[in-house]
């Protein structure tokens, strides 16, 4: 009799997997479950004291080599392109690309101070989509060398339902969908799968300022789950995404918002 009924793996054990801003919220929480499920890590993050606190965490559990961790600035291209050097050099291929680094700042279009609206939106654009596109481009020759190759943009519900005053962020997030989308049809003839991931309300340090009086009421009146997410209930799906099983699913935009964005009133 034989061991399965089925025959596509659900495992990405000793696949190799790059997560930019890694060291904090729903990328640290993607790094734990990578490790978790038995992949080598690489955390991606500024910082070199928050990166190698995570790396610390990782190996203190699964042992120093499933991880590396790597100083990064995604607006840099340099710096990019010392990521996938230094992940090859460790790792000796990639597999998965996970470009969850981001930021959000305020930039209003009725702002007065033209000088703060140029460089907010600069800063915005560079690091939540730009370097989206540079870090696959740099990586691309080691994952068309990979037999399940995946890539996950971390998106937002931004893209699809906006706030004020963030101009700059909610472009960047559409962008992020229509970029998935633009690899997925690009990649998907050399066995390259594109996914994005659009967190709603999420417990993090970006929405740590929110007061928690105010983010119970947003919620029940919302969120269908009323509640804000964690982490790694983002993190868990953002992994599904990368599994080799996943193979036919490219292209998708996946709202993980406990229901926000379907709610009508």
């Amino acid at each position: 009799m034989p061991d399965r009924l089925s025959e596509l793996s659900r495992s990405v054990a000793d696949r190799v997997a790059i997560v930019t801003g890694a060291a904090s919220g729903m990328g640290r929480a993607t790094a734990y479950v990578f490790a978790d499920e038995g992949a080598k890590v690489v955390v991606a993050d500024l910082g070199a004291d928050r990166v190698q606190a995570v790396v610390d965490e990782i190996a203190a559990v699964h042992g120093p080599d499933r991880v590396l961790g790597q100083v990064c600035d995604v607006a840099s291209t340099d710096s990019l392109r010392g990521l996938v050097d230094a992940t090859v050099e460790r790792f000796g291929g990639i597999d998965i690309v996970v470009n969850n680094a981001g930021v959000s700042m305020v930039n209003s279009l009725l702002a007065q101070d033209d000088d703060e609206f140029e460089s907010n939106w600069a800063t915005t654009l560079d690091i939540n989509l730009t370097a989206h596109a540079r870090l696959v481009r740099y990586a691309m020759p080691h994952l068309l060398e990979s037999d399940a190759a995946r890539v996950v943009n971390i998106a937002s519900t931004e893209a699809i339902v906006t706030t004020p005053g963030l101009a700059a962020y909610a472009a960047t997030k559409a962008g992020v969908v229509g970029l998935t989308k633009s690899m997925a049809v690009e990649l998907g003839r050399h066995g390259i799968t594109a996914n994005c991931i659009c967190p709603g309300p999420i417990a993090t340090a970006m929405t740590s300022a929110i007061p928690d009086e105010a983010k119970e009421t947003y919620a029940r009146r919302r969120v269908p789950l009323r509640r804000y997410g964690v982490p790694e209930e983002v993190a868990q799906m953002t992994v599904s995404l990368c599994l080799p099983a996943a193979s036919f699913l490219n292209g998708a935009i996946v709202p993980v918002d406990g229901g926000m964005s379907i709610r009508h009133t």
